[in-house]
């Protein structure tokens, strides 16, 4: 069974989660995503190969490895790049991405630490960098190592930022989205941003996984991430499937 098989189609599509059902994207959505980021490989392929510094085609290529699961392909693709174009190097979050899912940690660290350079007000980037240094170091350490911000940045993140710092729990972050006020659309594009790192915080510090797989079935289920396709939406879908095939390892 290969990985894009075992991405795309293995997992269950409804997520019960205390009862209420998660609706996840069907095997009809994911086949098309599939075909459409296997098309857009082959195209930027045959770009290539007529023109190999052509750094966009590196680009699009990159992310649609990426969107279907082939990180190391993704990887290739960024740091080539980068090689074209060294100047290129502070500001490539999404090569950080690749380090951190073939468990480069300390690379994806360095990475996502020299982002801060490019952009300091992104705490975004400042839980990769966390997520990084927890995997190499431990909580206290990555909570020791914090990226320090002193600009507001796009809701939800100073509040996850807070969460993963330990100031306040997942269910305040959003208790605090809630009494915001936000629009309903906007919400909705919010909520998705929180669902995803509080899974992946949970993930991480919480002993019960499936409390981690609720949150992350929720982001891959929201709507604005769906209709967008959004890049950190892909990498939601992917973190989810691959948490829970660990799980189903586990208990096979």
């Amino acid at each position: 069974m290969n990985l894009r098989f075992v991405l795309f189609f293995f997992f269950p599509f409804i997520f019960t989660c205390s009862g209420a059902k998660v609706p996840l994207p069907t095997s009809e959505e994911l086949s098309i995503l599939e075909k459409k980021y296997s098309e857009i490989e082959s195209t930027c392929t045959e770009r290539i190969l007529k023109n190999s510094v052509e750094i966009s085609s590196f680009s699009t290529r990159g992310d649609a490895r990426l969107f279907l699961g082939n990180f190391k392909g993704a990887r290739s693709d960024y740091e080539k790049m980068i090689e074209l174009n060294p100047h290129l190097e502070v500001s490539h979050w999404r090569l950080g991405i690749t380090y951190f899912y073939l468990s480069e940690f300390k690379l994806a660290a360095r990475q996502f630490e020299i982002y801060h350079q490019f952009d300091a007000v992104d705490r975004e980037n400042g839980i990769w960098r966390f997520m990084s240094q927890f995997q190499l170091s431990g909580l206290n350490e990555a909570r020791k190592n914090f990226l320090r911000y002193s600009q507001d940045d796009r809701p939800p993140y100073p509040l996850l930022y807070s969460m993963f710092a330990g100031e306040i729990s997942p269910q305040e972050v959003l208790d605090r989205i809630k009494e915001q006020g936000f629009p309903a659309e906007y919400q909705v594009r919010v909520l998705f941003h929180a669902n995803l790192y509080i899974g992946i915080f949970l993930e991480l510090t919480d002993d019960n996984t499936q409390r981690a797989i609720n949150y992350l079935a929720h982001a891959t289920a929201n709507q604005y991430g769906r209709a967008t396709g959004t890049y950190m939406w892909q990498v939601a879908r992917l973190h989810h499937a691959r948490l829970v095939r660990s799980v189903q390892k586990l208990h096979n």
